[in-house]
This record gives structure tokens, sequence and C-alpha cells, in this order.
């Protein structure tokens, strides 16, 4: 999910979906998944030249990515959708100057705990041995693109860019995640804990750990009857409390953390062993899943002396 925060992202969005062919591609490709120009162009009746012009507007907005592949014509151009869900925030409208974004690979944890069925992987193969937590420490993992752990937890720290003077007013989160089963299993429950600097925020409940299909990003290299692909979700921190996807999950408020520019910004996402649901999780980074992410930070802050 993203939330779209001000005015200009907002027009742009709007005039994007405004047309009734460009809303025709985006229902189509949550349908597909993907599908290339030509496909496109036969699905609406148009030329391709018109498909293209589409195009265009959806990626201005951010709504779809394009990826050229290769087929049975040589090199096609395949279209995906970037989002499945959006926020149009209109009570705020943060600019750079009161926000700021990064970005953590998904291997790039502080502090860890694993047990199997877990491992690592990097686009181009598994790093060290599956199901051998001792891997969670080499160095090879800063290149991971996926994560898997049966129960345990990943820490990650957030870099902290406030000047002297501000504070951090709205923290969001967003990462492609799931369960963690032996193999896949697309009915496998599994409690997933979120944390900021050690403060529980609340839970959500992971569906499954998906397979039936191949996910769009995953290497070709990849074993079919392992993790495919999550869910996209957004965590909110803000005065108000704590939501995922824009549904309130706790009362936890950032105030309470009272995050300044000499604070440490720590997040984790854990599996308890005790949880009611036990499914594990798996987090997707960059080169694996549906959405080509590792872990997107947002920090909203409060200006000095504003």
């Amino acid at each position: 999910m993203r939330e779209i925060n001000n005015a200009e992202e907002t027009l742009t969005f709007c005039r994007a979906i405004s047309s009734p062919a460009r809303l025709f591609i985006v229902r189509y490709l949550m349908q597909n998944r993907s599908a290339n120009l030509n496909e496109l162009a036969e699905a609406l009746g148009v030329t391709n030249g018109a498909v293209t012009a589409h195009i265009k507007a959806l990626q201005a907005a951010k709504i779809i990515d394009t990826v050229n592949t290769s087929g049975r014509r040589g090199i096609q151009k395949n279209c995906r959708l970037r989002e499945h869900r959006f926020l149009i925030n209109l009570h705020n409208e943060y600019g750079a100057d009161s926000m700021y974004q990064t970005e953590i690979p998904v291997g790039s944890y502080s502090r860890h705990e694993a047990y199997p069925t877990c491992g690592l992987a990097s686009v181009n193969a598994v790093i060290g041995e599956v199901d051998d937590k001792r891997y969670f420490d080499d160095p090879k993992r800063a290149k991971a693109g996926i994560v898997w752990l049966s129960n345990g937890f990943l820490e990650y720290r957030v870099p902290n860019y406030l000047k002297e003077g501000a504070r951090a007013k709205e923290i969001q989160l967003s990462f492609e995640i799931a369960s963690e089963a032996p193999g896949v299993c697309e009915d496998w429950p599994s409690d997933i804990y979120f944390y900021l600097n050690d403060v529980p925020l609340g839970f959500w409940t992971s569906p499954g750990d998906f397979g039936a299909e191949r996910g769009l990003y995953t290497p070709d290299w990849w074993f079919p009857n392992w993790n495919q692909y999550g869910l996209l979700k957004l965590l909110t921190i803000n005065g108000e409390g704590t939501y995922i996807d824009g549904l309130k999950v706790s009362d936890e408020r950032l105030l309470k953390l009272n995050i300044d520019h000499e604070s440490p910004i720590v997040f984790r996402i854990e599996a308890p062993a005790d949880a009611e649901n036990k499914g594990g999780l798996t987090l997707f980074g960059k080169g694996f899943g549906n959405y080509n992410q590792d872990i997107h930070v947002r920090v909203i802050f409060e200006a000095p002396g504003a």
C-alpha cells in the first residue's frame, strides 16, 4: 500500500486514473499480474501507440512499472502494478523540508535470532546453507534479497537524518512479507509482531506462505516449491496510534517514543515461538517477490522552531 501525502502527487495520481482506458489497464493488471503492450492494446482495442501514452501516464503517477523481457518476438515491455492499494491523505501535506525517505536492504539487519526452517539468498544463489542459522552472520547477507525463518526476529537500524531541534511526527515502513512454511502452503497463518525502539506496536496475521504462482521478480533459478512472493504492507505510527494498511492495530503513539536527532530508531519484525499462530516469516527484498523493493522508510518530522 502506498500513502500519498502531497498535492502534486495527488493530482498526478487522480489524473492518471481519471481515464477509463487507464483504469481498465490497472484492473487488467490486477487480474493478470503482468502484461505486455501488445496484450494491453488487444484487450483495449486500440493501437500500441495509444497504449504507450497511457502507460507513460501511469508510470508518471508511480502506479505501474515496466520491465523489458525476452520473448518469441524479441524484447518485450511488460507492465506490472507497483501497488494494489493507495491511500490519499488529504489531512496533511508533507514536503521535502518536513520529510525524508530511505530504503533498508532486507539483509542489512543489525540483530537477529533465527531458527529452522530458515535461510537467506541473493538474486544469484542461496547464501551458505539452508536451515543453518550460522549463515545469518555471513557478510554476504547484505546482498540478500530474501530472508526467512520459522521463528525469531530481524532488527533493523533506521538512519536518523533529523536536524537538531526536529522531532519525528510519523514513521511509515513498507515491506513485502509472508509466513514461512516448510515448502509452501497458501493456508499457513502466522502472527507477526512489530516493534519500534523495543515498544510493541501490534501484530498482523499473515494468511500464508505463497507459492501457487511464481513471484513476478523471483529469479529463474529459485526453486518452484519455495516461497514465491508476499503481501505488501504499510506500517504507520503517528500521533494517533499505529496502523497497518490504514487500519488501527494499537494505541501506541510516536510521541511516546520522543524521537529527536540523537535518538536511535530500531525496527524489529518478530515471529514468536509462542504466538497463537506460529507460522514464521519471510521478508522479500529487491529481486524477489512481486514488488521488487526492500524496506521503504519515510520519516515525517516537525522542523526546528515549528
